[in-house]
């Protein structure tokens, strides 16, 4: 069985194929003066990237996990991702509240996906 990672350092891999399933790390902005719509965008961005140098796409996702500092922001959150997510390819989804790394960061998303 051939584990795959791209962008591994010290603590984590951004990515990991392993058994034909790319698994992300979470996945935040890196402009984070952008309001909650604004840092989805730019997280949607890097996964669209991360997982086309996987070898896959937003079609084959199969779970989302998102992370909102502040569930006020689920709105503004799904309004991007409404946009985002293909429709008949939406995967199974969870969205909670939570206390991120860094005050900053308003929005985290984790992603499994199908290669």
């Amino acid at each position: 069985m051939t584990i795959e990672r791209l962008h591994s350092g010290p603590r984590m891999s951004e990515a990991v194929i392993h058994n034909g399933v790319v698994y992300l790390a979470g996945q935040v902005a890196e402009d984070t003066s952008a309001d909650a719509a604004g840092q989805t965008r730019q997280v949607l961005a890097a996964i669209d990237r991360l997982l086309a140098e996987a070898g896959s796409d937003k079609t084959r996702i199969l779970q989302a996990q998102i992370f909102l500092t502040s569930i006020g922001d689920f709105a503004a959150m799904n309004s991007v991702w409404d946009a985002w997510v293909p429709a008949g390819h939406t995967p199974a989804r969870a969205t909670v509240e939570a206390k991120l790394a860094r005050p900053e960061y308003l929005v985290e998303i984790k992603i499994i996906a199908a290669k």
